[in-house]
C-alpha cells in the first residue's frame, strides 16, 4: 500500500457536453490505475460518470460552460468532486419504474461511502457536487 503524507490531486475542466462523458470515464479510469486503486475503479468511474451526465443536462449549461472534476486521493479515502455553472443543487427523485431517467444520485448514493454538494469556490458560480469512497480494500 503507497503511504500518502500529502493528498494526490488531480483537476480537469471539460466541456459540458454529453460527448465528453467517454473521455472523463477514461480520464478517472486512468488516474485511479496510477495511484493503484483499481479496486474503486468500477464503483468510482460509474459514480462519476453519473454526476458528470447530471452536471450536463441538469445544469442548464451554454456551449462556452465547462464542469470541471477533481480527483483527490488520500490514504484514507477518494474524494471525486463534481463542478458545474448552475447553481441549482440536484434533488434525488424516485422515477417511475419505466422511467428512462432520475436514477443517478440514487447510484451515487449506492456506490460511495458519503456524498453531497458544496458551494462553488469563492468568485465563481454554481456548485459542486462530490462523492467519497475508502480507499481500504472491500471484503
Amino acid at each position: 500500500m503507497i503511504s500518502l503524507s500529502r493528498p494526490s490531486l488531480f483537476q480537469v475542466a471539460v466541456p459540458a457536453h454529453p460527448s465528453c462523458a467517454a473521455r472523463v470515464r477514461r480520464t478517472v479510469a486512468a488516474h485511479l490505475t496510477f495511484w493503484h486503486l483499481s479496486h474503486l475503479l468500477d464503483d468510482a468511474v460509474l459514480a462519476t460518470d453519473e454526476l458528470f451526465a447530471n452536471a450536463v443536462s441538469h445544469a442548464g449549461a451554454g456551449p462556452e460552460d465547462s464542469v470541471v472534476i477533481v480527483l483527490e486521493h488520500t490514504e484514507h479515502e477518494l474524494r471525486v468532486t463534481v463542478s458545474d455553472p448552475s447553481p441549482l443543487l440536484p434533488r434525488p427523485r424516485t422515477p417511475g419504474a419505466a422511467a428512462e431517467s432520475g436514477r443517478g444520485l440514487a447510484i451515487v448514493a449506492a456506490l460511495a461511502d458519503d456524498w453531497g454538494t458544496a458551494p462553488p469556490n469563492p468568485g465563481t458560480q454554481g456548485k459542486k457536487v462530490w462523492f467519497s469512497l475508502v480507499v481500504g480494500e472491500k471484503t
